[in-house]
């Protein structure tokens, strides 16, 4: 399901650890990545509750466990996540914004403890027009787009 568009105001910068990934001939750095989020307004009002906000386009694949004991991240049993970091600047997020490594880095200092008001399209009557058949050139989304996308779904007002 897709997330309304309209006003968001960024809220606090949570940085969390992700896991391993390599770097160089056994060299491995800790991937971190920070997540902003958002609280809404009006359609957008539940953000909160959904943990909608914004992020690096990275994310880790192909994870699995290593040993690990002397790291500071590692699990009761000496474990660490490892996996292969990705970069998905050019491609679609699970429903958070998200931003090249370059420009999250940007972004997050300017808005980090500076609550900056977003505004984020679609809106609800963008998605009630694509799902109920109207045409791509009075839509949001191009013909490419909802073809890859199909009848889109938006999230209700209340979670």
């Amino acid at each position: 399901e897709l997330t309304a568009g309209g006003a968001y105001m960024t809220r606090e910068a949570k940085t969390s650890f992700k896991g391993f990934y390599r770097t160089g001939a056994k060299q491995d750095t800790a991937f971190l990545r920070t997540f902003i989020q958002f609280d809404g307004e009006g359609e957008a009002a539940n953000a909160r509750q959904r943990v909608i906000g914004g992020h690096a386009a990275q994310v880790l694949r192909g994870m699995c466990l290593r040993k690990n004991p002397n790291s500071s991240y590692a699990d009761h049993e000496g474990m660490v996540p490892f996996g292969k970091l990705v970069d998905y600047a050019g491609g679609r997020s699970n429903g958070c914004t998200s931003w090249s490594a370059a420009d999250a880095t940007q972004l997050i200092a300017m808005v980090k403890g500076n609550p900056t008001t977003l505004y984020i399209y679609p809106e609800s009557r963008d998605i009630a027009a694509a799902a109920s058949g109207h045409s791509a050139s009075s839509s949001y989304w191009n013909a490419s787009c909802l073809k890859e996308i199909g009848t889109p779904k938006f999230w209700p007002r209340t979670t």
